[in-house]
């Protein structure tokens, strides 16, 4: 968000949070992409913050709720208030529990992997109605073919990508895998990690789809610690991802830090081809030694 829409959403986050009865002094903003991440203080609540417009909180929280009954590793609503979105000035707001943070270090990559491997069983149990992978790579070729969007992009950029991206998109649902429902985008920075062991959040990017699509989103410790992936498929789901988040970074409207630069070093490494790195190898390349 810009700065303008920040102040907006994070007024808007404290003056629900008080109303709702919770005392709130302060709030620091601890991510900001499409969605602002804040804690609020003193209350030690997290809230996520999003344009009303772009928002599916209700969907995300009913199926937050449903996967804590099934003892998947999900962030939990915060208890204090009643489970549901909340609507103030242009902005959609959610509350979530503030977990206290385990020790340096990030989490490990076998406890990422079997925590994912818990979230998808869990998904397993459970019956929503989600889109399918191939309609977020839909969405990604659509932000390609519109010079309006994404009007930075070279023409064989743009021709790579579109390639890319209809390629991969037919050879993955080509494959027949077993689909189910996965988290969307399990990457690093959608993983809590807590004294309660890793935890889930952001959960509106779920869809329907093999689990090697959710595997393409972490570092590649974690996946070598998954029980059971095909690597072949795996590799291909690794290139469309890399394929999908360089088709978001040249949006004319993105404003992730430094994303042309990441878009850059996006095509660079699709150039390259096989064997498809995980994105944060690629990440991790951008950013030095």
């Amino acid at each position: 968000m810009q700065a303008a829409e920040v102040s907006r959403a994070v007024a808007a986050a404290m003056s629900i949070a008080s109303a709702l009865g919770l005392t709130v002094d302060d709030a620091v903003v601890l991510q900001n992409s499409n969605k602002l991440a804040l804690r609020l203080l003193p209350c030690d609540v997290f809230a996520r913050v999003a344009p009303s417009a772009e928002q599916v909180s209700q969907f995300e929280i009913e199926l937050a709720q449903r996967l804590a009954e099934t003892g998947s590793p999900v962030a939990a609503l915060e208890p204090r208030v009643a489970p549901r979105a909340y609507e103030r000035d242009g902005f959609m707001v959610t509350l979530w529990t503030c977990y206290a943070p385990e020790t340096a270090g990030g989490v490990a990559p076998a406890d990422y992997a079997k925590a994912l491997g818990r979230l998808h069983a869990g998904m397993r149990k459970i019956d929503v109605a989600t889109p399918h992978f191939t309609d977020r790579v839909a969405d990604a070729q659509h932000l390609v073919a519109s010079r309006d969007q994404t009007p930075a992009l070279a023409d064989a950029d743009r021709e790579l990508l579109d390639s890319t991206l209809r390629s991969l998109r037919r050879r993955i649902a080509g494959r027949g895998a077993a689909e189910q429902l996965l988290h969307g985008e399990p990457h690093p920075g959608n993983v809590l990690g807590t004294t309660n062991g890793p935890l889930f959040i952001d959960l509106e990017t779920c869809c329907c789809g093999p689990v090697e699509f959710d595997l393409a989103h972490v570092p590649e410790e974690v996946a070598e610690h998954y029980p059971v992936a095909d690597q072949d498929l795996l590799g291909e789901c690794r290139a469309l991802v890399l394929a999908m988040v360089a088709a978001w970074r040249w949006d004319a409207g993105d404003q992730y830090p430094d994303g042309r630069r990441v878009g850059l070093e996006l095509l660079r490494t699709i150039r390259m081809g096989p064997p498809w790195p995980a994105l944060d190898v690629v990440m991790r390349r951008l950013a030095g030694p």
